[in-house]
């Protein structure tokens, strides 16, 4: 299967960044820009909005064909031999209650972690609409909600904006969607972690960072600054709207992926492979309706 690429992109972000000579070659020619790809790339597997249930479809979302989809994303992400595979949030939808939810939770994570031994999950609304997050990230093997770590050449960071604007976590049915916030302690942590690394960083959310309205994390423009401050963030990766979205942001790339749930069949299907190179050069595969791009520093 063939990544699909938005080659409109970067010969406008190379142009701005690089001057004109890569667009008098013809904007940006895509076999040369891919061709630069080499065997010291990190690459990670990217999904989200898996919204797995045993239950029929509701609209447009076939929740037990998410199961195929996966299997699918898994032979796809597992040929390009990724370093770890990132979940973006909504791992599952809600069930009535919380023995079902955990069968939902222990059904999709078995064909999940057969992609990729390193694993990372980000909290999504969905996930802990039932359960707690200790019971979700205890039934996926994770123990924190919110964390950092370093992967060759870069610095990762995963978010938690599953907090009400009290700052109490969501769990049990206690929130409403459209109140995402990251809490002044995790800010705080943010703030220091970000000081305390001088490799470039991907930052991995749930709850938009890029635009102001119901889908996004209250306050996140407060969050971009500390971002753009640190000088060192390239990219933020995230779900929840459902739909590919992209933004470029005083410096950083927000890419918004689609999900995973959305429509029936295999052609409805989406996961991407992210490559990053040491010179800062961002490649997405996209596969199926998501997306693909190539970023150049």
């Amino acid at each position: 299967m063939t990544a699909n690429y938005d080659f409109s992109r970067i010969g406008r972000r190379a142009f701005l960044s690089n001057g004109t000579l890569l667009l008098t070659a013809g904007a940006l020619n895509p076999a040369t820009v891919l061709a630069n790809e080499s065997d010291s790339t990190l690459r990670v597997g990217l999904v989200t909005d898996l919204h797995y249930a045993d239950k029929p479809p509701a609209g447009s979302r076939y929740y037990q064909e998410t199961p195929d989809k996966l299997m699918e994303a898994a032979e796809q992400i597992g040929n390009h031999k990724p370093e770890f595979i990132v979940e973006l949030g909504d791992f599952i939808d809600a069930a009535d209650s919380v023995d079902v939810e955990l069968g939902y939770l222990k059904r999709i994570n078995r064909d999940f972690a057969n992609i990729c031994r390193h694993r990372h999950y980000v909290l999504g609304n969905h996930c802990v609409y039932t359960l707690t997050k200790r019971e979700f990230l205890d039934g996926v093997g994770q123990k924190q909600s919110y964390y950092s770590f370093d992967s060759g050449e870069f610095h990762f960071v995963v978010l938690d904006s599953c907090f009400r604007s009290d700052g109490e976590p969501y769990g049990r049915k206690n929130f409403e969607w459209t109140d995402p916030n990251i809490p002044a302690a995790e800010v705080e942590w943010l703030r220091a972690d970000l000081k305390n690394t001088t490799k470039k960083t991907i930052v991995f959310a749930h709850q938009r960072l890029d635009v102001s309205n119901h889908y996004s994390v209250k306050k996140c423009a407060e969050v971009r600054k500390m971002l753009e401050a640190s000088g060192n963030v390239l990219a933020v990766f995230q779900g929840h709207s459902h739909e590919n979205d992209y933004q470029y942001i005083s410096g950083i790339h927000y890419c918004t992926l689609v999900a995973m749930i959305e429509g029936s069949g295999a052609e409805h299907n989406g996961y991407s492979v992210l490559s990053l190179a040491s010179n800062g050069t961002i490649k997405i595969d996209g596969f199926r309706k998501q997306q693909g791009y190539v970023w150049t520093p």
